[in-house]
């Protein structure tokens, strides 16, 4: 029994906790807090469930120091790694420390990440830098991610583990950012980012399927092989409009494009309402769309029919739609304690992602199936994301 791994799916949860603190202008830093964070993702068969505490400290007026850690845990079964794995039971620790400097209109981050799961570890560093020019109505932003994560593969089972170590992957990130103050109500901006990565790049847990008479289900596995490069290009641009009646409204596009072939595109459209000094309502509506990779397919004429062959469904063709509400209430705007003031946030997100050439082939199973191999259904699933967490801002 192997236990697949997570990664793709926690992410999506831990990528809230790290984004509770919101982006200040490069002229002044945010202001100090306590957050308590919790989540629960449940959708394709997978539960997970995040667990987060982080502390941002202003020592002056110009540098900070921000802590993080992050657990999440994930239990279930996944649908592209069930012919080799059932139950799913693991765990991911994330440790991060950042740093923040602001000198004249400038402001500097240095940041250092450690994730560690059973079969992977992941060590980040991060630099960015963003100057305000121009009356401060614009601001430019640079920034550079390095990451080196150790892959493995758990050949024992959920409760016993046996992993080897495979390899390594490297990634390296450049961002280039412009913010602009168009008009008193309007904010727009733009973010360009180059994504190298190296290495092991093929998931251990999933597998091709080729044809095979000779099998009762009509197919056998086979090892995935993809190539040891990957880059990618991406390009953001978002605006803002802040509303007569205290309201704004947002909407983005994301275009990406990499070496395998895969051209994506992300379009969000968000709302926010304050009520009363005490509510922040926020809804938002996100729809994402990508191809197939250039060596992915669903089923294989034979083994080896392609020089780079993958299985995987992150790079088939899909699609993603999102709605999502949040709403904020500040239950202590006075203050309490040491505190100055605090806020309670809930945030619900469904999910819904389709396949158009990955096929589900728990389907494919005798006796219940009776098609031919190949036209299995396409896969479908929905998924929920419920959020919450207390922030003390002190």
């Amino acid at each position: 029994m192997r236990t697949p791994p997570f990664r793709t799916l926690a992410r999506l949860v831990s990528t809230a906790a790290l984004l509770i603190v919101g982006v200040a202008g490069a002229a002044v830093l945010p202001d100090d807090r306590a957050d308590v964070f919790y989540s629960d993702y449940k959708g394709g068969g997978m539960d997970i469930t995040g667990k987060s505490i982080l502390v941002r400290k202003k020592f002056t007026e110009q540098f900070a120091v921000e802590g993080n850690y992050f657990v999440d845990t994930v239990s279930g079964a996944s649908v592209d790694v069930l012919s080799q794995a059932s139950v799913i039971k693991d765990e991911r620790k994330q440790k991060s420390l950042s740093l923040d400097y602001i000198h004249d209109k400038t402001q500097y981050n240095l940041s250092y990440t450690n994730s560690a799961e059973r079969d992977y570890i992941s060590n980040t560093t991060h630099f960015s830098l963003s100057q305000d020019m121009f009356g401060d109505l614009t601001t430019v932003s640079l920034g550079f991610t390095d990451s080196r994560n150790k892959i493995g593969e758990n050949n024992g089972t959920a409760f016993k583990p046996n992993v080897s170590w495979l390899g390594h992957s490297y990634s390296r990130s450049f961002q280039a950012g412009l913010s602009q103050v168009v008009t008193k109500n309007l904010i727009s901006g733009v973010t360009f980012e180059v994504i190298t990565d190296q290495g092991l790049l093929s998931n251990p847990y999933r597998s091709i399927r080729y044809l095979n008479p000779a099998n009762p289900v009509g197919y056998s596995l086979g090892s995935q092989i993809y190539p040891n490069t990957h880059t990618s290009t991406a390009v953001e641009g978002r605006a803002k409009y802040y509303l007569p009646y205290r309201a704004a409204a947002s909407a983005s596009y994301r275009y990406f494009t990499d070496t395998w072939e895969i051209k994506a595109s992300t379009v969000e459209l968000g709302y926010t309402q304050p009520i009363s000094n005490v509510w922040i309502l926020e809804g938002r509506l996100r729809y994402y769309k990508q191809n197939r990779a250039s060596f992915y397919a669903d089923l294989f004429p034979f083994a080896g029919s392609q020089n780079f062959e993958a299985r995987d469904q992150n790079l088939a063709a899909s699609t993603n739609t999102t709605v999502g509400i949040k709403a904020t209430w500040a239950f202590r705007p006075d203050g309490w304690w040491i505190f100055k003031r605090s806020t309670l946030t809930g945030d619900v997100s469904r999910m819904r992602f389709k396949y158009s050439d990955f096929r589900n082939i728990r389907d494919n199973q005798p006796p219940t199936y009776k098609g031919p191999v190949g036209d299995e259904p396409l896969y479908t699933f929905d998924a929920t994301v419920y959020q919450i967490y207390v922030s003390m801002f002190f």
